[in-house]
């Protein structure tokens, strides 16, 4: 008899870590998992390095350090208008933990949880260890618009939560005025609580600012709002998150989550609670060097013959492979494509629960320019190859 838990006995492995694997093992440019290759902010290191060497390396307080917490107040003040008090933030190491340990504060046994897919694939598995159903409502390429009609077919008297994630990974789209309204309307309609991940908040291009579903009319109260200092800052690997939410919502979800991690390293809070402080000019650079680089995949998969979908925000921008008069699906384009040309990618159809686009690829664009000419480059080879092959 097996002594291991058959939900986690029976998963593969996410695309994210087959995809990086097979980039490991052919040596390939890896444009799938999303990650930045260009080297840290000095300050950002320096700041963890001294505090590493001039605070406290015991345990900080299990919902985050009083210096993050006001800290993640006044970047939210001075970037989006909100007004959020300490005691309404909840520090995270990640925004997944913040993610499960608001499922795990939140879901009864049997609650119905809406999902816009394409999702990240930890949703609906953390939905359903937490007792309950991941309800999907399926968002349609090039425009992958919010609808009112299919929001509403997908709400039961079972419905509790709604998951938004805004911008959304894989995918690049951010939603309109219109369609936040929309969603904030269901929510207050059917007395919903939104889990908004909005990790991609600060990764935004066109000079277009974030609009949280925490703006909306009467929605202060139904809203967990999931940040992320890996995103903001470009590094992944300190896995440092928060949520924010109202008084009540927070300790509830807080003890959740001092079963789960406790608490995140101190030196790290530390670092990003004196980055956030740091004037918007300070973080200009950052956010167009990541434009710039957008910009550059963008037109070489153009001129490559690849149609390239819109991207407003994330490190992401897709290709439609059937657009661009390629008839294979995305799983086979990508699995070919690592091996055969070099380059890792994601295919979008990995990150629908059940049956979504087949013909839609995700690329990470946060490398430097000769990185991406490189991979552009193979894959108009690939592509040359693969019409080769169909006319021979």
């Amino acid at each position: 008899m097996s002594r291991v838990h058959p939900v986690y006995d029976a998963m593969a492995p996410t695309i994210f870590e087959h995809m990086s694997g097979l980039a490991m093992a052919h040596g390939a440019i890896n444009l799938g998992q999303g990650f930045p290759d260009e080297p840290p902010s000095p300050d950002m290191v320096e700041a963890a390095a001294r505090a590493l060497r001039d605070k406290s390396n015991q345990y900080p307080p299990a919902f985050g350090l009083a210096e993050l917490r006001d800290a993640i107040g006044r970047f939210y003040a001075r970037r989006q208008g909100l007004s959020i008090l300490r005691e309404q933030v909840i520090v995270t190491s990640g925004a997944t933990e913040a993610l499960a340990a608001s499922l795990l504060a939140l879901v009864r046994p049997g609650d119905e949880v809406i999902l816009f897919q394409p999702a990240y694939d930890s949703y609906a598995p953390m939905i359903r260890r937490a007792g309950g159903i991941p309800v999907s409502v399926g968002l349609q390429p090039p425009h992958w618009r919010y609808e009112a009609d299919a929001l509403e077919r997908a709400i039961t008297p079972r419905t509790r939560l709604l998951m938004l994630n805004d911008p959304l990974n894989p995918v690049g789209k951010v939603a309109s005025d219109a369609e936040r309204a929309l969603i904030a309307d269901a929510c207050r309609r059917h007395d919903l609580i939104a889990i908004c991940d909005e990790v991609w908040e600060d990764v935004r291009f066109d000079g277009a600012p974030h609009r949280s579903l925490w703006t909306q009319p009467g929605m202060e109260a139904r809203v967990v709002k999931i940040g992320s200092a890996g995103k903001i800052f470009g590094l992944t690997g300190w896995k440092t998150g928060w949520l924010c939410a109202a008084p009540e919502l927070a300790r509830t979800i807080g003890r959740a989550h001092q079963f789960l991690t406790f608490t995140t390293p101190p030196a790290l809070q530390w670092a990003v609670a004196e980055g956030l402080d740091r004037p918007d000019s300070w973080f200009a650079p950052q956010r167009a060097a990541w434009e710039s680089a957008r910009e550059r995949l963008a037109h070489g998969l153009s001129g490559a013959g690849f149609v390239v979908l819109l991207s407003e925000a994330t490190w992401f921008l897709c290709i439609d492979l059937a657009a661009s008069g390629i008839a294979l699906d995305d799983r086979t384009f990508s699995e070919r494509a690592v091996r055969e040309a070099g380059v890792a990618s994601i295919p979008v159809s990995a990150l629908f629960e059940g049956k979504g686009p087949q013909h839609i690829l995700r690329l990470c664009f946060a490398k430097d320019h000769a990185t991406l000419d490189e991979a552009v480059a193979r894959l108009a080879r690939f592509r040359d190859a693969l019409a080769a092959d169909v006319g021979a």
